[in-house]
């Protein structure tokens, strides 16, 4: 599984483009004491000649410049790159130029004369606006990733799960995922993301690894000035997930006084941010993950009742790998593959007895085990396992095991028609009836399995 960890953004720089000297310089000095890196250009032709060597967070542009103008500007950089906020710089007064500059799909505009702390704000909110789109971004790059990484695997389980995910994706509901460490919350919660047509970015947070005192900061957000160190107004992860989907893991180690705050966004779908009055409407599903019986928790008085009841309108449970051993091989090889390209390593071979010994081991760790017992063999280690097959069990008899789990598996998927089996195994159907002759498996048996 990805790490969704964030990673903190690198600084932002403006573009402050200004033809008059004592206006450039008075506007690079204020945004300077406010911390704010700035790079000063007397023209637009030398702003946009920097453009490679050092491209801006945010540009600001008086419009009336000799040469290129502000507006002019403005339409390059729209071409150029249309989510880099440009705020123009208008006369006093000059009200259609300050129509035609929003109209361009300028960010905003400041009207002359300004003070320095209308610059600033200004600024301050453009840089935001950025940040989250690079935010937005970097999502949307780690879930392309994961939209070529499928949900491996034949065994009927893991069908369930993908044919439930393709029916509930396009719609709204909140989804808990229940199911072990490492069994595949986050890739579930991915697939459901990116099969569901929002426009929003995937929006990760492990509950368990937030400390309390920062977790309603990071959940809510804030204003300047909420609290001792809140320098700046903050985004929190729900307003972040505007219009996409909010991955909430390790849902039981959230604090019992913020499951009030989450349920209320999840009845009322708005927000405070902390230090705010203000009610901000967010529209993000939500998906909560955990590992623990939920219903136990509130029995015990240590999850709310109320927050369980709304979440738990549709659940997930992921099958352990030792529930779908038939599932190994193919994890196997797509892991190996992953790990071959990354380490650029051949891809090491395996066999039969490898399968085997796979498949007796307990996989406590499940498929993040399984990926890192991957990654050992493409380093040339040892996979890290100590399951070896018993030593009284000949291969024959192993073979037998493994060939008999086969069948069984893909008569289950396919409700005990050989025919569908045959072509699944790749077996001719006269040879996959004499294995079901050998092995005393009955077709029949499936088919009534399957209508109870």
């Amino acid at each position: 599984m990805t790490d969704t960890t964030d990673t903190p953004p690198r600084p932002t720089l403006v573009y402050l483009v200004e033809d008059d000297e004592l206006v450039r310089r008075a506007c690079e000095q204020a945004m300077k004491l406010a911390d704010i890196p700035v790079r000063g250009f007397s023209s637009a032709e030398h702003a946009l000649a920097a453009l490679d060597d050092e491209p801006p967070g945010v540009i600001v542009s008086d419009v009336r410049m000799l040469g290129i103008s502000g507006l002019e500007l403005l339409e390059r950089m729209q071409a150029r790159d249309r989510d880099i906020p440009v705020i123009l710089v208008t006369g006093h007064g000059d009200v259609s130029m300050a129509v035609q500059a929003m109209r361009a799909h300028a960010y905003d505009f400041i009207e002359k004369p300004f003070s320095s702390a209308r610059l600033i704000d200004v600024v301050r909110r453009a840089l935001e606006k950025r940040a989250l789109i690079e935010e937005n971004q970097r999502l949307r790059e780690q879930l392309g990733s994961l939209r070529d990484t499928p949900l491996i695997g034949h065994s009927e389980g893991i069908q369930r799960i993908v044919r439930t995910i393709d029916s509930l994706a396009p719609t709204d509901v909140d989804i808990l995922i229940l199911g072990e460490t490492g069994t595949g919350k986050e890739v579930v919660a991915q697939a459901l993301h990116a099969r569901s047509g929002r426009s929003g970015p995937f929006v990760a947070l492990n509950c368990g690894a937030l400390p309390e005192p920062v977790f309603e900061s990071e959940m809510f957000g804030h204003e300047t000035g909420a609290f001792t160190g809140a320098e700046k107004r903050r985004i929190g992860k729900i307003e972040y997930a505007d219009k996409g989907t909010l991955f909430l893991d390790e849902i039981e180690s959230m604090p019992l006084a913020l499951q009030v705050k989450l349920l209320r966004v999840l009845q009322e779908r708005t927000l405070e941010r902390l230090g705010s009055n203000a009610s901000i409407p967010v529209s993000c599903r939500v998906v909560a993950a955990t590992k623990t019986d939920l219903k136990q928790l509130v029995a015990q008085g240590r999850f709310r009742a109320d927050l369980y009841y709304r979440l738990n309108v549709v659940t997930l449970e992921l099958p352990p790998l030792r529930q779908r051993l038939n599932d190994i091989a193919p994890l196997m090889t797509y892991f190996i593959s992953q790990a071959s390209r990354r380490f650029n390593r051949e891809a090491p071979a395996w066999g039969e007895l490898d399968l085997l010994r796979w498949q007796q081991h307990d996989w406590p760790g499940n498929v993040r085990e399984l990926k890192a017992a991957a990654e050992r063999l493409c380093l040339g280690l040892t996979d890290g396992l100590e399951t070896t097959p018993s030593a009284d069990i000949s291969l024959n008899a192993r073979l037998d095991q493994f060939e008999r789990s086969l069948i069984r598996d893909a008569l289950r998927t396919t409700r005990g028609n050989v025919a569908e089996a045959a072509e699944a195994l790749r077996l001719p159907k006269k040879t996959l009836y004499d294995k079901l002759a050998r092995h005393q498996l009955d077709p029949e048996d499936f088919r009534t399995t399957s209508r109870n």
